[in-house]
């Protein structure tokens, strides 16, 4: 039975400095801080999710969990027994979910020791978003590095039922749960780590914004703007503060029609990474942040 996995509703990072971290997020990056607990701080962006992005305290960096919608609790609960026929970990059985919005989920634990969350019923936001230099409105995808590109391409596709969208070379793979390009992508890396999050806004007058808006706060573009060649998104990428690195995008592709639809292996090459040629490659700081360090997942 395939599983009825819709869009990306938000993910959490882990960070030793949770309110300082949560302040660039708020006063810098464009988001709303929603909530505030003992050990995490979430945001939302424009879109009515209730959340979109949350930082979770912890003595390193790393994923706390990436979080995908299902249609209901029933989808919920399928899911639940697919997976444990299967053979996957499930780490949080289906319940309801404590956290903004509240809703009904699981969560469950890939190949390479990260949490994904399928939840569904949560509440949304309808008002009360406050307009800003540059409004993120989602989470467009959000890239990990992996040891096994094969293994954990295998598991999404086979077990959780993405589809392969493009390949860059036999480095990446660009994965889609519903129309859009790609909503999570894969990179080879000698260990697990988060590459980046990239965060949709509206259109390139949008992500000119952003730059505009970092520059005055004293962050320079780290790579950008430019137009990838999978996924055929406008980016431009930052080093936060506190050791990650993350990317306003627009304009990316959605697959109108699946039957028609073939993968593409991309080249790596800079007329691949950026197809407008105007942006020079990934400099090896930007590439070293990208890296990450090693992320042990949930033991």
């Amino acid at each position: 039975m395939a599983l009825e996995i819709g869009q990306i509703r938000h993910v959490g990072l882990f960070t030793a400095t949770v309110k300082q971290h949560a302040r660039f997020y708020s006063e810098v990056w464009g988001l709303d801080q929603v909530s505030e607990t003992a050990d995490a701080v979430y945001f939302r962006g424009s879109s009515p999710e209730p959340f979109i992005f949350s930082l979770h305290q912890n003595n390193t960096r790393g994923l706390h969990h990436i979080a995908y919608a299902m249609a209901d609790e029933n989808a919920v609960r399928r899911a639940a027994s697919v997976l444990r026929e299967s053979g996957v970990r499930i780490v949080e059985d289906p319940h309801v979910l404590q956290e903004p919005g509240g809703g009904f989920g699981l969560r469950l634990i890939d190949p390479d020791g990260r949490c994904i969350e399928l939840s569904s019923g949560v509440s949304t936001h309808m008002n009360g978003w406050r307009p800003k230099n540059v409004e993120p409105r989602s989470v467009c995808h959000i890239v990990n590095n992996t040891p096994d590109l094969e293994r954990i391409t295998n598991f999404y596709t086979t077990v959780l039922g993405f589809r392969v969208s493009d390949w860059s070379g036999q480095q990446m793979v660009f994965l889609r749960s519903e129309s859009k390009h790609h909503n999570i992508s894969f990179n080879a890396a000698p260990h697990a780590s988060v590459n980046h999050i990239a965060y949709l806004v509206s259109g390139v007058d949008e992500v000119m914004r952003g730059m505009a808006n970092l520059r005055k706060h004293g962050i320079e573009p780290a790579w950008g703007p430019g137009r990838h060649g999978p996924g055929n998104n406008i980016f431009c990428y930052f080093k936060d503060p506190f050791g990650y690195v993350a990317e306003y995008t627009s304009d990316i592709d959605y697959i109108a029609d699946e039957s028609k639809y073939e993968p593409k292996v991309w080249p790596r090459s800079p007329e691949s990474m950026d197809r407008w040629g105007i942006s020079a490659p990934p400099s090896p700081e930007l590439r070293q942040a990208m890296l990450g360090e090693p992320d042990k997942g949930w033991l």
